[in-house]
């Protein structure tokens, strides 16, 4: 009888144990928060596909450059919340664990990537 109300409670254990400290936005909503003073706004695709096209104001740290990652986003202040974004959204995603394990408490990805991102304006 106790395993089964264990299962029944777990999801509710699960759920009540979710941090705010990554969040997906739709892209007029990121728009909107990346455009207000003092925000941190970060294209972590390649420099390559960086200088194809960027959102304007993004500073670019490519993702598979783990060292050169790791020692920038080391040195940024912590406390406040970044915005990130990529390609599609996969980099931004696993950016996202190792922000939080270098101690950001929030990180805000683009939804769809720089890819959505252009779609949506052409």
């Amino acid at each position: 009888m106790n395993k089964i109300v264990f299962f029944l409670l777990l999801p509710f254990f699960v759920l009540s144990q979710h941090d705010n400290f990554y969040e997906i936005l739709e892209q007029d909503e990121f728009k909107e928060n990346i455009n207000k003073d003092g925000r941190l706004l970060f294209d972590i695709r390649t420099i390559e596909e960086f200088n194809l096209g960027h959102i304007e104001g993004a500073i670019n740290i490519d993702y598979y450059q783990q060292k050169l990652f790791l020692n920038f986003f080391d040195k940024i202040e912590k406390s406040k919340p970044i915005y990130i974004y990529c390609r599609s959204g996969n980099r931004s995603r696993k950016s996202s664990e190792i922000l939080k394990k270098l101690g950001f408490t929030k990180v805000y990805d683009l939804e769809g990537g720089y890819k959505n991102w252009v779609k949506s304006i052409n």
